[in-house]
């Protein structure tokens, strides 16, 4: 019972050094333009194709929905639970104050996968990759806290595992080549779920009620137009410098 208590102490402890490890900046990689393609070929794989997307698209609803509680907790508000579906549907529950706080956390649901994968992409190309697994390790184990249904709790704990796992085992190159696919998987990601609610607005009216710019026009007034046309700016903008970061890759 000891032995096990201590094997058990050991492992987290060598687990929080693993976390820590990463926190310490190496040299910015850089990529044979074959490797670079074949990075940006995994990416598209797992965003694009309907049998991949299928899957990887629960992540990029997970990271949608977090970046609505993360916004929701920058203004104050109170996350009471969130919850994914099979279907790449999504929904936070939170309170607090009308006006500002609940349309700051409205706003950041579809840019926020781009936003994050141009900070992975960011965070390999500055040497950061270790660092950005990292945190995302920890982040994606906080977020069970606020999950409420088993489909999102699934979601978590098996992103949660490749990451712990990644952390603890795999080697400075891997994780560069992991967090760099990752990040333009994202974009990639974020690009196809801002068609997919554009069509909703155009030619899929019956499902109007699950927009976000749908649900910020009618809180604030505003046009769907406006909402969606932020949503445009913020994701291109991302996967603009996302590019050019690549670009800056290639050895």
């Amino acid at each position: 019972m000891e032995e096990a208590a201590g094997q058990t102490e050991n492992g987290v402890t060598d687990w929080w050094h693993a976390v820590l490890g990463g926190f310490t900046r190496t040299d910015a990689p850089a990529f044979p333009p074959a490797i670079l393609l074949a990075i940006i070929a995994v990416a598209v794989v797992l965003s694009v194709p309907r049998a991949t997307w299928r899957w990887f698209g629960l992540y990029v609803t997970f990271v949608h929905e977090l970046g609505h509680a993360f916004a929701a907790l920058m203004t104050g508000r109170f996350i009471h639970g969130l919850k994914i579906g099979l279907d790449h549907s999504g929904q936070l529950v939170s309170s607090g104050r009308r006006g500002f706080s609940a349309t700051w956390s409205g706003f950041w649901g579809y840019p926020t996968p781009a936003v994050v994968g141009l900070a992975l992409v960011w965070s390999v190309s500055t040497g950061w990759a270790g660092a950005a697994l990292s945190v995302g390790a920890l982040i994606l184990l906080l977020a069970l806290l606020f999950l409420r249904n088993f489909t999102g709790i699934l979601v978590a704990v098996a992103s949660a595992a490749v990451a712990q796992a990644l952390v603890l085992f795999a080697s400075v190159e891997v994780v560069s080549w992991v967090v760099l696919t990752l990040g333009i998987a994202l974009g990639v990601g974020s690009v196809r779920d801002f068609f997919k609610v554009a069509a909703v607005h155009t030619r899929r009216r019956e499902h109007l009620a699950s927009s976000d710019a749908y649900i910020l026009s009618r809180s604030t007034g505003a046009p769907s137009f406006v909402w969606l046309t932020g949503f445009a700016v913020v994701i291109a903008t991302a996967a603009f410098v996302s590019g050019r970061l690549l670009f800056g890759l290639i050895s």
